[in-house]
């Protein structure tokens, strides 16, 4: 992670009076420069210090981020796209300076069409706030990236989960999308018809763009209806490496699982603490089956076979809703679960994906490297799919730990692009990962990307240094 002067820290550039006054004429008491509104919005869960804007506008309404792109245009201020601020590589950071829009205000869900399982929602509606409004719907939003992000970011980040192994990624579930380009014009992507042949993808385009390309005000996306029935169980195992096994081949059979997530002992042992649990601290599966009463039974006892032939034990059962809730909950908390294993520390977490038959090799020769390091660290994952999580917990004030971290993160991308993997399975590239761009696309690629930045941004004002250099 570089922090050379000019590299990563915050070069502010100040902004123009006369700029200032007409945008504190514009949105009044939605303009603010104080220090600490300015400092959160400066700072996400990743490891860099604090970057913040010069400003930040919190926008109400599409007509507002028009008005803000148009003014930042013309005076080529930078402009940074901000939602929940739960991104891990540095996407919402200001290395620049220049302004943040934050989209948290624009909550309103403008239409849910049951007949045709589509929902149009503002940006800053979060993932639980629209599933709050489904639930006496019998619908539900399916990605569910942990964190109650915004829809606008998790469109921006190519958001991920516990659920992608059955439902898929922000990518599979976005139908069509409302954008304000670098010029302030309003772009519309598509229609909610459930697909379409008609011109270039432009939807898909600024999925997973992190705000380099345009800023998303309103997005289009599937439901899905709530499954009749629904179970969890955990299943501990040995090592991890039975249990990636016992994973692998529950995929291969085809079982069709909701959600597959693996905590490794440490992981266990901080999610314990934390959310006041009393896990079996060895390497565990935490499975949900979805459908049916009688498919579940069915699926069940298909994968229970599965984990006892690579030694792993009888499933405990969470069969409430209560208590489904409180043990992915846990789950979900266990980033912040990690941070306690080590008071005062700091996170470096990354993650990767490779082709689930590489799963295992993957992730017994991290756990092999990660064994010299200085620091602890707790590996989970969503390994039905092939993606996998490294939290690494630095001591902030000792390089050689944040050195070491660097290093084993080097070689983790490396080792997932030699099994034809991807540097990041859901977080992004943000500040963190530009550098492994070219090794896993190819420069041709890289320039192509660069040429479309420079086509839809030519001034690059969007959230500049993040995803290209």
């Amino acid at each position: 992670m570089d922090e050379r002067p000019g590299a990563w820290s915050n070069v502010s550039m100040d902004l123009a009076p006369s700029f200032v006054t007409s945008l504190r004429e514009r949105f009044g008491e939605r303009f603010a420069t104080a220090a600490a509104v300015r400092d959160h919005h400066g700072r996400d869960e990743s490891a860099y210090p604090p970057m913040p804007p010069d400003a930040v506008v919190f926008a109400e309404s599409t007509q507002d981020v028009v008005d803000l792109v148009r003014a930042c245009a013309a005076q080529c201020v930078p402009l940074i796209a901000y939602g929940a601020g739960s991104s891990l590589e540095g996407q919402v950071l200001a290395p620049r300076g220049g302004v943040c829009v934050d989209l948290s205000r624009m909550q309103r869900i403008l239409a849910v069409h049951d007949a045709d399982l589509t929902a149009s929602v503002e940006a800053g509606v979060t993932r639980l706030q629209l599933n709050a409004e489904l639930k006496d719907k019998g619908l539900f939003f399916p990605v569910d990236p942990g964190a109650n992000a915004t829809m606008g970011g998790m469109v921006a980040t190519r958001a991920s989960g516990t659920n992608a192994l059955r439902y898929g990624t922000m990518r599979e579930n976005v139908l069509a999308l409302t954008v304000v380009d670098a010029q302030g014009q309003v772009l519309h992507t598509a229609r909610r018809a459930k697909k379409s042949a008609a011109g270039y993808d432009l939807t898909r385009l600024f999925i997973g763009s992190e705000g380099t390309l345009g800023i998303v005000t309103e997005v289009t996306v599937r439901l899905a209806a709530q499954p009749a029935a629904v179970a969890a169980a955990i299943c501990n195992f040995p090592s991890v490496d039975a249990a990636v096994r016992a994973t692998i081949t529950t995929i291969q059979m085809a079982v069709p699982v909701a959600r597959c997530e693996l905590l490794d002992a440490c992981a266990v042992r901080a999610v314990n603490s934390y959310s006041k649990l009393a896990l079996r601290e060895t390497p565990l599966l935490l499975f949900e089956f979805h459908g049916s009463e009688s498919a579940l039974a069915e699926h069940a006892e298909a994968v229970q076979q599965i984990a006892h032939e690579h030694e792993g034990v009888d499933f405990v059962w969470a069969r409430t809703p209560e208590d489904r809730s409180r043990l992915w909950a846990a789950r979900h908390n266990a980033y912040f679960a990690g941070l306690q294993l080590r008071p005062g520390c700091r996170s470096i977490t990354t993650d990767v994906c490779v082709p689930i038959s590489r799963l295992a090799e993957c992730i017994e020769a991290t756990r092999v490297d990660l064994a010299q390091a200085p620091f602890p660290y707790m590996l989970i994952g969503h390994v039905g799919d092939g993606n996998f999580h490294v939290q690494m917990l630095i001591d902030p004030a000792a390089q050689r730990e944040r050195d070491a971290a660097e290093a084993c993160n080097q070689r983790l991308v490396e080792r997932a692009l030699a099994m034809d993997g991807t540097c990041s399975g859901e977080h992004g590239v943000g500040l963190h990962k530009i550098d492994f761009l070219v090794a896993e696309h190819g420069p041709e690629a890289v320039e192509l990307m660069t040429r479309i930045k420079r086509a839809l941004d030519p001034l690059g004002i969007l959230n500049p240094g993040k995803m290209l250099r």
